[in-house]
């Protein structure tokens, strides 16, 4: 199994949930892609991640949503 792109522990920013290995939080990607920027320019801004990441990110968050319209 491939490791989570993402982690959040009480010891790195009190538990936000952030980008494994880093402290950028995922809602920093969030807040760029629901301003209109492109994915590109959040990896300029943040170089400690990596652009697998951020895939492997929305593609996480893309089954949450998805798991959650089923069970509705």
């Amino acid at each position: 199994m491939q490791e989570s792109p993402i982690e959040h522990s009480n010891q790195v920013m009190g538990g936000t949930v952030v980008f494994r290995g880093t402290r950028v939080p995922l809602q920093a990607l969030m807040d760029y892609l629901e301003a209109g920027d492109r994915l590109d320019d959040f990896l300029r801004d943040y170089p400690t991640v990596t652009r697998a990441q951020t895939i492997a990110a929305l593609e996480l968050a893309r089954e949450a949503l998805q798991r959650n319209a089923r069970a509705s």
